[in-house]
């Protein structure tokens, strides 16, 4: 095969080199009569099978961030290691795509330029691995953390039209190679398989919109307002969570409510924990050895005192923000210690912040003398009961009773033959669609999804109409105060347009362009086999 213009021998040997991890010059590739068999092409079509199976994991693992606190979190609990381990995700998965990407621009320059693609043995193992790694880890994430899919819908409504149009381009680059491969070969059924499956794929991407809805594709006058901001345990990405630090903190950022988790102690004080044990976020294991594996119900009150809850935080970093934190700061974190609710209620009174919190563990043989405690403090805590959102379920009508004034919060959707109306519902983002949030909205039902932190997925339920979201990342939201992006319908049926006429125009540029070079090379060609075989019957003679 004759290398077209522009291809200049060294660069084509150094494909080949990079591609087969041989080094064979072009003009010696010509001599030895390598050419592309039906093999390589099945190598390269793997190829770019493993591509895209690795590009859609790394679209998988950037929408992964937005809960990767809560697997940070759970691996914890199972081994007692803390590590960032979205770093290590993000970064394997940056190594498959990149070795994957650049075989694959070698595999397609070495076709522009009339090359064999002679895929050496090393490269096809490791890209069975490579396989067999994304696979594994989409299989993992199926059993493990299954919701992460409905993320994934989400996710689409946010960058489906973004997405359309980087398909769109890669596929009508993917016209020049194609198009050289097609007036190359000879293989007539192969050239029309080829075509078929292309032309085929690029219509379905032309009216791939017509399946693409966003909340975000409305008029700028039908945006509902900014949802409110709830503090997961406060602001956690600013200081120890569940301290009064880290109230403070979600208080600075604008946030209206501050979301916890009550536990009590053994000597009937509530106090504020997340976790049955105290191992993550306090220093027992250096106080209490021999009971640190115990629930934190079991300690009591002048034990738990004893605690630092702040210096773990500066330790372990949970989260990257904690290496930008003030020197101030960082003093004031290592002086955290576990809060009563009390305290909390205070804190909460002074700031006029809402405290909202679910009160655990629900499986206690004596949850009705916790329940019990805790609205005890609460009603002598002098705080307006309308600034208390109660969540747990258990013993709900007690609570309604003894203290009505009291916002009662509900873990799941509303019932069709409700006996009392729900006024607020907590659920976890995943498990409202846009559409119901809408319904919701219009019957006054106050929805807080939680739990949101990327700038994406709060622009997506800010559309919907959502009334407040819990946050980690409170401090990022705050700063938000515009979805990242808003479309009237007209300006994305432009856009729309103006793309797949833009892709169809290139497209049938690089076939007419690439017939004409085919057609030049034609004569050189035919000249040179007339040459050789003229030569070839003079040796043998």
């Amino acid at each position: 095969m004759a290398d077209p213009p522009g291809c200049c021998h060294p660069c084509a040997t150094c494909l080949l080199c990079l591609y087969s991890c041989q080094w064979i010059t072009a003009k010696k590739e010509k001599r030895k009569g390598l050419r592309t068999t039906k093999c390589d092409c099945s190598w390269f079509l793997f190829l770019f099978c493993v591509f895209l199976f690795t590009l859609v994991w790394l679209y998988f693992a950037i929408i992964l961030l937005n809960d990767f606190h809560n697997f940070n979190e759970f691996i914890f609990k199972q081994s007692k290691l803390w590590l960032d381990w979205s770093l290590v995700l993000l970064i394997a998965t940056a190594m498959l795509i990149t070795y994957s990407a650049v075989l694959l621009v070698l595999a397609l320059c070495l076709q522009l330029c009339g090359q064999p693609l002679k895929l050496h043995w090393l490269h096809k193992t490791l890209l069975i691995l490579t396989a067999l790694v994304v696979a594994a880890a989409f299989t993992g994430l199926g059993i493990k953390w299954a919701e992460e899919w409905r993320s994934a819908r989400i996710s689409l409504q946010a960058t489906g039209p973004f997405l359309h149009i980087g398909i769109v381009g890669g596929m009508t680059l993917l016209a020049w190679p194609l198009a050289s491969f097609i007036y190359r070969t000879r293989i007539t059924g192969l050239k029309v398989f080829l075509l078929l499956v292309y032309c085929v794929v690029m219509i379905a991407l032309y009216l791939a919109p017509l399946g693409i809805t966003s909340p975000c594709i409305m008029e700028e006058n039908q945006l509902p307002p900014k949802p409110a901001l709830v503090g997961h345990r406060g602001a956690p990405m600013l200081a120890p969570e569940n301290t009064l630090m880290s109230l403070q903190k979600a208080v600075d950022c604008d946030v209206q409510i501050f979301e916890t988790d009550v536990m009590v102690s053994a000597d009937g004080v509530p106090f504020l924990m997340h976790d049955e044990e105290l191992t993550r976020t306090t220093n027992v294991q250096a106080v209490f050895p021999e009971r640190a594996a115990l629930n934190s119900t079991t300690f009591n009150w002048t034990d738990l005192q004893q605690l630092d809850a702040g210096s773990w935080f500066l330790e372990r970093r949970p989260f990257p923000t904690v290496q930008s934190l003030s020197a101030g700061d960082r003093h004031q974190a290592t002086k955290q210690r576990i809060p009563s609710l009390e305290q909390a209620l205070e804190a909460a009174k002074q700031s006029s912040i809402s405290i909202m919190f679910d009160l655990r563990p629900e499986n206690h043989s004596d949850y009705q003398s916790f329940v019990n405690a805790t609205l005890e403090v609460i009603l002598q805590s002098g705080i307006p009961l309308q600034q208390v959102l109660w969540l747990p379920d258990g013993f709900r009508e007690q609570v309604k009773q003894q203290a009505p004034g009291i916002q009662q919060v509900y873990g799941r959707k509303r019932l069709q033959n409700e006996k009392e109306p729900l006024m607020h519902v907590n659920l976890p983002y995943q498990d409202m669609s846009s559409e119901e949030i809408r319904q919701y909205r219009q019957n006054n039902i106050s929805v807080n999804l939680y739990v949101v932190n990327q700038p994406w997925l709060f622009s997506v339920l800010w559309c919907s109409g959502v009334t407040s979201v819990t946050t980690n990342a409170c401090q990022v939201l705050k700063e938000i105060k515009h979805p990242i992006w808003l479309l009237p319908s007209s300006t994305y049926l432009m856009i729309w347009i103006v793309v797949d006429c833009a892709s169809f125009l290139a497209i049938l540029w690089a076939f007419l362009l690439l017939k004409k070079c085919s057609q030049r090379r034609r004569p050189a060609e035919s000249e040179t086999d007339v040459l050789l075989t003229k030569i070839n019957s003079l040796m043998q003679e």
